[in-house]
């Protein structure tokens, strides 16, 4: 789906959709988003709110978000130093569809656990015949 630029380091992409879910995709971004969504958060604050996420992970996400213009961080120059991240402009463009995603959520989130539920217990059910 993806088509290389001769400079090989920026990709275009054939499809819109992919090239969102590029942007936004993976377990952690839109979680990053959503929260960022009712203000500006500092980096311990958003650990806090995302408590399965590493340190690591969330710092890899937040440096990928900002490169792409999508949230800004904002250092200042005190001790201890301290960081706060904030969606850009172009950020909240995206609230819209991470509210969606969040109302998608919460209307099928029952339904589809039960299809997960069924389905372990059919495989369960299966491995016994």
């Amino acid at each position: 789906m993806k088509k290389c630029i001769p400079q090989g380091e920026i990709e275009a992409f054939a499809c819109p959709v992919a090239f969102t879910v590029d942007v936004i995709g993976g377990k952690w971004k839109s979680l990053i988003l959503f929260h960022l969504m009712s203000g500006t958060k500092r980096f311990n604050e958003l650990r806090r709110l995302i408590p399965d996420i590493t340190q690591r992970m969330l710092t890899l996400q937040l440096r990928e978000l900002e490169t792409d213009r999508v949230i800004h961080r904002e250092i200042y120059r005190e001790v201890p130093p301290k960081v706060e991240y904030s969606l850009t402009v172009l950020g909240n463009t995206l609230a819209p569809l991470v509210s969606a995603m969040r109302e998608w959520g919460a209307a099928h989130e029952s339904m589809i656990l039960e299809f997960r539920r069924s389905a372990v217990d059919d495989d369960q059910f299966e491995s016994l015949a």
